[in-house]
């Protein structure tokens, strides 16, 4: 019953204390789902339906992040320059 116990505690986590992630994504899916519901509604085929569905998501999701936190991308690592004491570390980058 390992995995439902970390379902369980990961569903009480989203619930309870949710992270700025799992907000972001919250919008995304919630937005999908009007966007399906409304295009099911003005009869789309469904694969057009889903697609359309999705990309109200996406562009949620891009949208809630912009307003979330300023910026739509992290700023790229200069790691690699010499002159910076404040330099970004980009924690991806090999």
């Amino acid at each position: 019953m390992g995995l439902l116990s970390e379902l369980k505690s990961d569903v009480v986590g989203f619930v309870r204390n949710p992270t700025d992630e799992q907000k972001l994504l919250f919008v995304a899916v919630v937005a999908m789902a009007v966007a399906d519901r409304y295009y099911y509604w003005i009869d789309f085929p469904i694969v057009v339906r889903t697609t359309a569905a999705v990309g109200v998501g996406f562009i949620a999701l891009f949208v809630a992040s912009y307003l979330y936190t300023g910026s739509f991308v992290p700023p790229d690592g200069n790691v690699d320059d010499e002159d910076g004491d404040d330099a970004y570390v980009d924690e991806l980058d090999p």
